[in-house]
C-alpha cells in the first residue's frame, strides 16, 4: 500500500439509480455448489464490518469508512435503520450487502459486493437479487436506491440496470487513490490531470 501522501487524483463519475417497484424476477435459487447461508448481523462489531468492507472494496478504493472515528463507525454499524447481511459459503464470508431505511419510503442499498475469492462462482447475481427482494420486504419500502461509480467493479452499473434500476443523476468529482491499487484494478480509469 502506498502512503497516502503519494496517492494520485483520478476523476470519478458517480451514478445514482432508483427502482420504483418490486422487481419482476422471482427470488433466486441458490447457485450449485457447496451450501450457503445468508445471515443478518445482530449488534455487529465494527472490526467485523471493516473486515468485510475492506475485503470487498479494497480493489475499488473503498477507504472512506476506514478513516471514520470509532464512534461514527459504531453509530453507522448499529443504526436501527440499517441491516447488514453476510453471504456465507464454505465456512467463510463470500460477500455482503447493507440496506438502510433511514428515509421514509426509501430503502438504500448502501453496499453490495463479493470478496475476491468468491467472484466468478455465480454468486453475484444471486446475492444482488436476494438483496433486492430483501429490501422490498422491509416495511414501508416504496422506492429502492443505489449509487455506483467508475471506481466500483466495471460490471456494477450494467448489473444494476439489468436488475431494473434506472439512472436519474450523475456527479463527477476528483478523488485521491492508491496508485498501486489503481494499477491492478479491473477496468481501471485514467488519472486526472
Amino acid at each position: 500500500m502506498t502512503p497516502r501522501e503519494q496517492w494520485v487524483p483520478i476523476e470519478v463519475t458517480q451514478t445514482f439509480l432508483r427502482m420504483q417497484a418490486r422487481p419482476k424476477f422471482d427470488r433466486p435459487s441458490a447457485p450449485l455448489g457447496p451450501p450457503l447461508a445468508l445471515m443478518r448481523a445482530e449488534a455487529p462489531p465494527t472490526w467485523w464490518f471493516l473486515a468485510l468492507y475492506t475485503a470487498v472494496g479494497a480493489a475499488h478504493h473503498w477507504t472512506d469508512k476506514t478513516d471514520w472515528e470509532k464512534a461514527a463507525l459504531e453509530a453507522y454499524v448499529s443504526a436501527p435503520s440499517r441491516a447488514i447481511y453476510t453471504l456465507m459459503r464454505d465456512g467463510w464470508p463470500a460477500g455482503f450487502f447493507v440496506l438502510d431505511g433511514v428515509h421514509e419510503g426509501v430503502t438504500s442499498l448502501d453496499y453490495f459486493g463479493l470478496v475476491p475469492g468468491a467472484v466468478g462462482r455465480g454468486l453475484g447475481t444471486y446475492l444482488l437479487k436476494t438483496a433486492l427482494h430483501t429490501a422490498w420486504d422491509l416495511a414501508g419500502t416504496e422506492r429502492l436506491e443505489v449509487d455506483t461509480c467508475t471506481i466500483d467493479h466495471p460490471a456494477a452499473l450494467p448489473l444494476y440496470q439489468k436488475m431494473g434500476f434506472e439512472a436519474y443523476a450523475q456527479n463527477t468529482y476528483t478523488r485521491h487513490v492508491d496508485p498501486a491499487v489503481e494499477a491492478l484494478r479491473p477496468g481501471r480509469i485514467a488519472t486526472a490531470s
